[in-house]
């Protein structure tokens, strides 16, 4: 970041953001934020005003964990209403979530339904999804942007199925690293608050929101979708002040970050830093391509500015990914090599994540050192196959000679057999 916002940070480190009284002006560049995120999400407007309700957060996971919290209140209460059993909650997500949903769903009990990935589709199939729903489902949860390949989920698609069997089951959209490159690079992907059974989205400042760890934030289109129960009213720090975190106290600086970046920046310094990321992107995509690996991400604006790819099974190679991360490492290059969601075969493959600081000629010197990994691997491979080969020569004509040795006594028994009538064993 800036230097200027580093020691605007710097000189909110003492500041505890929770403290409204003590630092209004805190929560007040929270609101901001919150207001600047929604419309950014297209929440609707009236007479140029929202209902926009959200805060900051330590990263998507506390995001993520209260908008699950307030689907499992919200389906709660209206089972309540209803007369009916409320204790078995569960959510509809993909095979290829975060782990911090997993870590939501077994947290707050509530049974994980999945919609698992294959050998060719990376993402959740809508159609699946819907059908997995039922009275107890608390929400379906989409990606704009999953972990392994970078792809956005079709969150539209499921909106609409939703919507025409009459489905009352809300969306929230899992925005982390896609919430601050979408609506920049692909302004006309529907994903977000114009589909309404969408109520709530997460997204990461400390991603592609260009803050320092940790920062993220909860966004819902509306106050009733979250519950006045999770809400919670305090007076002891010298005013009235509503709190709905799983933290209480923390640090004002990532949310004083997030401030300056969004009113430094403006959606014109976003747009020109995102766009530059997806060029670069795109750039490496076909570089790896060229080199014989088979690319699994998305380009030109229909994924993150990512680039995940694996090895060419065809190419008979003897090493692997991880083999190659291994080599890359050597050479100062952390690309983490990892095996795919469940039901998808066991896929290998790795993902370089294109950064702010990653230039063009910086994707140059990683081209040319996956290049050299893959190059050094196969010398590795060939040295190893004549040596093994040399091996087998040599076992060969050791077992050659012990045969022709063995026979040569053979033939002596017999002959001596057929001069004393009696068998002489061979040792």
């Amino acid at each position: 970041m800036e230097e200027e916002a580093e020691k605007l940070m710097v000189e909110a480190f003492s500041k505890n953001f929770i403290d409204y009284e003590e630092y209004p002006v805190s929560a007040d560049i929270q609101n901001r934020c919150v207001n600047m995120i929604a419309r950014l999400f297209n929440i609707p407007t009236h007479d140029d005003n929202t209902n926009a309700m959200g805060t900051s957060t330590i990263g998507s996971s506390e995001a993520i964990m209260l908008a699950t919290l307030a689907m499992k209140k919200a389906w709660a209460n209206k089972r309540k209403a209803e007369g009916k059993d409320y204790s078995r909650p569960n959510i509809v997500m993909n095979s290829a979530v975060q782990v911090c949903w997993e870590k939501a769903a077994r947290y707050f009990d509530v049974e994980e339904k999945y919609v698992y990935c294959t050998k060719d589709r990376y993402v959740i199939d809508p159609k699946e999804a819907v059908d997995l729903v039922d009275e107890n489902t608390i929400g379906i949860c989409s990606i704009l942007g999953t972990t392994y390949t970078g792809e956005y989920e079709d969150t539209k698609a499921i909106n609409d199925l939703l919507v025409e069997r009459n489905i009352d089951c809300p969306i929230h959209v899992d925005a982390a690293s896609g919430g601050f490159v979408a609506p920049f690079v692909n302004p006309d992907l529907i994903w977000d608050f114009r589909l309404e059974k969408v109520v709530s989205i997460n997204v990461s400042g400390h991603k592609y929101g260009l803050v320092y760890p940790g920062v993220g934030w909860a966004i819902w289109r509306d106050p009733k979708y979250l519950p006045k129960e999770l809400i919670f009213n305090i007076n002891y720090l010298g005013a009235d002040q509503a709190s709905f975190t799983l933290n209480f106290s923390r640090g004002a600086s990532q949310v004083i970050g997030q401030y300056y970046q969004m009113i430094r920046l403006g959606k014109r310094g976003y747009r020109n830093i995102m766009i530059n990321l997806t060029r670069t992107a795109d750039y490496l995509a076909i570089a790896v391509q060229k080199l014989g690996f088979i690319l699994m991400s998305k380009t030109r604006g229909t994924g993150l500015p990512l680039v995940a790819f694996r090895l060419d099974p065809e190419h008979g190679h003897q090493f692997d990914e991880f083999a190659v991360a291994h080599q890359l490492r050597e050479r100062g290059w952390v690309v983490p090599a990892y095996t795919m969601a469940p039901h998808s075969e066991g896929l290998r493959m790795m993902r370089v994540v294109v950064r702010e600081d990653f230039s063009r000629s910086r994707c140059d010197a990683l081209i040319q050192d996956i290049k050299l990994a893959v190059d050094t691997l196969k010398k590795m491979d060939e040295t190893k196959l004549a040596m093994h080969k040399e091996q087998m020569k040599s076992r060969g004509d050791r077992s050659g000679k012990t045969a022709k040795i063995n026979q040569q006594f053979t033939d002596e028994d017999h002959s001596l057999q057929g001069k004393t009538g009696k068998t002489h064993a061979v040792c």
